[in-house]
This record gives structure tokens, sequence and C-alpha cells, in this order.
């Protein structure tokens, strides 16, 4: 009896304690986006902060772009920061670091930094927009200068997305006329979410040998507001622990500093990647838009069709 009961308690400790969870930061871009498609701009902050309160996430990053800082706007980021939700920098106008000076490039970035300065929670990360850190070692290096300069920190992804082309397909199709099924779209975007987080964690566990602390890629939008709460559900079901940024950026990966030069980055896991020779996996399937675009259809459009 003393062995059946011991082994029950080690079984016990293996699936409860001893097994750690995979965890993950929640990250939002581009806020305060624009709005004024399915959801109007109050409406998506009520929707999004009552989701994140019900589930019990009490503190994501919001990535923030300073030109949008007025009326309706700006009343919605302080919303945002009012309930304990973090804010940092996103640029002033989301320039392509590609296509325009580093001159411009740091103006945008300063007049931002002086907008957010007013936030009682702003902290000081900076998310590249498009992740794009530099198509030249000049602005690469002067970049990370300034940033340093500046008492800021690289706000990096571990799991790219693209829900903002979820989220173009959506509006899209509200405009075409098309009565979209919500259940139906919560399916198809919480399952494009889990296999990126997926496919990133399985790279991360090739590379590194573990699950780091992830930070997921997620945009300030429509689809955000009506499905986050579905998507922390998933995670929760499949082992994940949802974590604050400030945890999540004093991850050891923190620090890493790629060598190369890359116009286009497919986040920290992917340079890290790349130091190892790894090409393959750097953007999985779920950042395809073809892909997408085949899938919106077949599981939210044509599903819903009379026909089936």
């Amino acid at each position: 009896m003393k062995l059946l009961l011991c082994a029950l308690f080690i079984l016990m400790c293996f699936s409860v304690h001893c097994i750690p969870h995979k965890q993950i930061a929640l990250t939002l871009d581009d806020s305060p986006r624009a709005a004024g498609g399915y959801l109007d701009g109050p409406t998506r902050a009520k929707m999004l902060l009552s989701a994140l309160k019900e589930h019990h996430v009490h503190q994501v990053v919001f990535f923030s772009v300073s030109e949008h800082l007025h009326g309706e706007g700006l009343a919605r980021l302080k919303a945002y920061g009012d309930a304990g939700h973090l804010i940092a920098n996103h640029t002033h106008d989301h320039p392509d670091f590609n296509t325009v000076t580093l001159a411009q490039y740091i103006e945008s970035f300063e007049q931002a930094d002086r907008a957010l300065a007013s936030f009682s929670t702003m902290i000081k990360l900076f998310r590249f927009p498009y992740l794009r850190e530099g198509n030249s070692l000049e602005k690469r290096d002067v970049m990370r200068k300034v940033l340093a300069d500046h008492g800021y920190r690289n706000g990096y992804v571990t799991v790219n997305t693209y829900d903002w082309y979820i989220e173009n397909q959506f509006q899209n199709a509200i405009k075409a006329g098309h009565i979209v099924d919500l259940t139906r779209m919560s399916r198809f975007y919480v399952d494009m979410m889990m296999q990126s987080i997926e496919a990133y964690d399985a790279l991360a566990v090739n590379v590194l040998g573990h699950s780091p602390k992830h930070t997921l890629l997620l945009h300030e939008m429509d689809i955000t507001a009506l499905f986050i709460g579905d998507l922390i559900t998933a995670l929760k079901q499949k082992g994940w622990q949802i974590i604050s940024p400030l945890d999540a950026y004093q991850n050891e990966i923190a620090t890493f500093v790629s060598d190369e030069i890359l116009p286009f980055n497919p986040g920290r896991i992917g340079e890290i990647a790349r130091t190892q020779g790894v090409t393959k996996g750097l953007w999985p399937q779920a950042l395809q838009e073809s892909y997408l675009e085949q899938q919106f259809q077949l599981r939210v459009l044509h599903a819903q069709s009379p026909s089936n």
C-alpha cells in the first residue's frame, strides 16, 4: 500500500507540479490602431480589456504609434494604461526602416519617446515596425546605439504572426457583404495563431534545447478584441502560462545580438537559428498569405455557404 501511495504521489508531482509550463507574453503592436471597420475604437478597447480581465491576463504591452495620440485614439491608449497594461515605443509614424533615411527613422523614434513619456505605465522597450532593424550596417549599428543612449531595450518577438493579414481578410469580407460566422472565424484565427506559436516553440527547442519565455506578436485590432479570449483559452488548454512582458524580457535570449544584417527579420528565434545554419522554418506556413487566403475561403466563407 505504501508503495502504491508513493507511486501515486510521484505521478501527481509530475502531472501537476514538476512539469514546467511553457510561458508566453502577449504584445500588441500599432496601438491605437485605426478603427471604424467592424468595431469602433471605444468598443474595441472595451472588449479587449474585458477579455483580458476575464481570462486573468493582468498585463500585456501595447507598442504604440504616437501619431494616433489624439481624440479617441488617445483616450483608448489611456484606458489601456489605466488598466495596468504597459505602453511602449513603436515610432511616431510606423516607418519602414528599409526605405527611409536613418535620420528620419531616429526622429520618428524620438518623437514617439517624447509623446509616450506621460503615460505612467510607459516602459522603454522599442519594437521595430515590420521587425525591420536596418538594411545596412550603418542603420543597424547607429540605431542600436540610439536605443542604448535613450535607455531602451529591443522589444523583440519570438513568435511572429500574420494576424494583420487575417484582420484584412475579415474586414474585406464584411465590406463585401458577407455575414461572417464569428464562431468559425474564431476557430480559424485561433488555429492560425497556435500554428505559429507551436512552430516557433519547436524551432526554439531545436536551436536552444528548451522552450524560452516567448513574446507573441499580435496587433491592437478588431479580431484581437473579438477572439483573444478564445486564444488565451486555447493556450492554457495546451499547457501554456501567460506571463507579463516584464518577465518575458528578462529571458536569457534578451541579450542576444545578431551579427547579420537582416532587412527582413523573422524574430528572435529565427535570428538565433540562423547563427546555427538553420534557414528553413523561419517563416512557418501560417505566415504565408496564400495559405491564409486558402484557409479563410475554405473554413470561414465556403463553410458557411447555403450549399454546405
